[in-house]
C-alpha cells in the first residue's frame, strides 16, 4: 500500500473536525431577553464591540463613517461624506440586490475627494481579512410600514450585514424564521434603510439554530432551505452556545459572508451548507499544498470530485490536476461552487 506524506497540515478549516461541546447548566429555561444577553456576551468574549447605544439610523451612519475611515486610512470632509452616502453607500434608488452586489462585485468604488483626487474606497477587504471591524448592536429601531425592532445584528465595517432573531427556549424555532419574514416585508427595506445590506439571517431558540441567505426566495416553503452548522463530519451543532463559539468565531464569519457565499445570475444569494464548504476548504488545501511541493501534473498532486444526486458542481468533474502557474510566484485559482 502507498504511504502518503502530507507537504503541510492545517487545523485552520472553519468547518472543524474536532469541537468539543461547552458544558451549560441551567438551561432548561431561558427568556429571550436573557438568550440575548448571553449572546451578546460571549461575541463581546470573541472580540467583538458592542454598542448599545447604536439603536437608529443617524447612529448607524455615524459609526459607519467611522469605519470605512478607518479601513481605509482617510478622512471624509462632511460635504464628501454626504455626496459618498448619496453617490454609493445608500443610494437612494438601490435595493437590496443593488446592495448585495455591493457587497460581492462591487464593494470597491472610486471617489473622487472635494480636492479632485480620486481614491478607491472598499466597503471590505476581502484579501486581508483581519482588517475587517466585527460590532454588536441590539434592538435596532426602525419604521417602513410598521415600527420593528430587531433582536441582534452583526456590522461589519459598520454595515448591518448578519441579523440574529431569537425566540425564547421552547418555542418553535419556526416562530423565528416568520419574524424574519415580517421585518422583510415591513421594515429591512423601507426607503433608506441601511439593513438592505443584510446577507445572512439567523435564527434561533437556544436549542436549535439555523442560518439562510437573505433572499427574495423566501416563501412558505423555503424555512426548508435553512440550515444547521456542523463538524466536517456532519455532526450537527445547534445550541445557540455552541453555534456562537464556530459560526460567528470572527474568522469563520467573514469567510462564510465573503468567500463562501454566492451572488449568481440570478441575482440570488446562495450560502454553502457546512458540508460544501469542508469539501471547498480541502480541495484549496491540496491545490496549495500540491503548488508548494512543485508536483504540478503528478498523480500524486490530482485527487477526484464526488458528488451524489442533488448537487451541482460547477467545475470539471473527475482526476484534478495541479498545474504549474504562468505566472512565478503566484498561484492559480480555481473556482468551486457548489449549490
Amino acid at each position: 500500500m502507498a504511504e502518503y506524506k502530507p507537504i503541510t497540515e492545517t487545523n485552520n478549516f472553519i468547518v472543524l473536525d474536532k469541537y468539543n461541546k461547552i458544558a451549560q447548566q441551567g438551561v432548561s429555561y431561558q427568556t429571550e431577553a436573557q438568550l440575548e444577553e448571553e449572546l451578546i456576551k460571549d461575541l463581546q468574549n470573541q472580540g467583538y464591540e458592542y454598542l448599545p447605544k447604536l439603536i437608529n439610523t443617524k447612529e448607524m451612519l455615524k459609526n459607519i463613517r467611522i469605519q470605512l475611515e478607518t479601513l481605509n486610512e482617510i478622512k471624509f470632509l462632511d460635504s464628501e461624506w454626504k455626496r459618498f452616502c448619496e453617490e454609493y453607500l445608500d443610494k437612494p434608488s438601490d435595493n437590496y440586490i443593488d446592495k448585495t452586489r455591493k457587497i460581492h462585485d462591487d464593494h470597491i468604488y472610486d471617489f473622487t475627494f472635494d480636492d479632485g483626487h480620486l481614491k478607491n474606497i472598499y466597503l471590505v477587504d476581502k484579501k486581508n481579512m483581519s482588517r475587517n471591524k466585527l460590532q454588536v448592536i441590539s434592538q435596532f429601531e426602525q419604521k417602513g410600514t410598521q415600527s420593528n425592532r430587531y433582536d441582534v445584528t452583526i456590522l461589519v465595517n459598520g454595515l448591518p450585514l448578519i441579523q440574529i432573531e431569537l425566540k425564547k427556549r421552547g418555542i418553535a424555532i419556526r416562530e423565528a424564521f416568520n419574524q424574519v419574514n415580517r421585518y422583510t416585508k415591513e421594515s429591512f427595506n423601507a426607503d433608506n434603510s441601511l439593513f438592505k445590506y443584510l446577507q445572512i439571517c439567523v435564527i434561533s431558540n437556544g436549542t436549535d439554530t439555523r442560518y439562510f441567505a437573505n433572499t427574495t426566495k423566501r416563501d412558505k416553503n423555503s424555512f426548508d432551505f435553512t440550515m444547521n452548522w456542523a463538524k466536517s463530519d456532519n455532526t450537527l451543532i445547534r445550541d445557540l452556545k455552541d453555534f456562537t463559539a464556530t459560526f460567528f468565531q470572527k474568522n469563520t464569519l467573514l469567510d462564510i459572508l465573503l468567500h463562501y457565499s454566492v451572488f449568481d445570475s440570478n441575482n440570488i444569494l446562495l450560502i454553502m451548507r457546512p458540508y460544501q464548504i469542508a469539501a471547498t476548504e480541502r480541495i484549496l488545501w491540496k491545490i496549495k499544498s500540491s503548488y508548494l511541493a512543485k508536483k504540478w501534473k503528478t498523480l500524486e498532486s490530482g485527487g477526484y470530485i464526488w458528488h451524489t444526486t442533488g448537487e451541482r458542481v460547477i467545475i470539471v468533474m473527475g482526476a484534478v490536476n495541479v498545474m504549474k502557474p504562468r505566472v512565478s510566484g503566484t498561484l492559480n485559482k480555481y473556482i468551486l461552487c457548489i449549490a
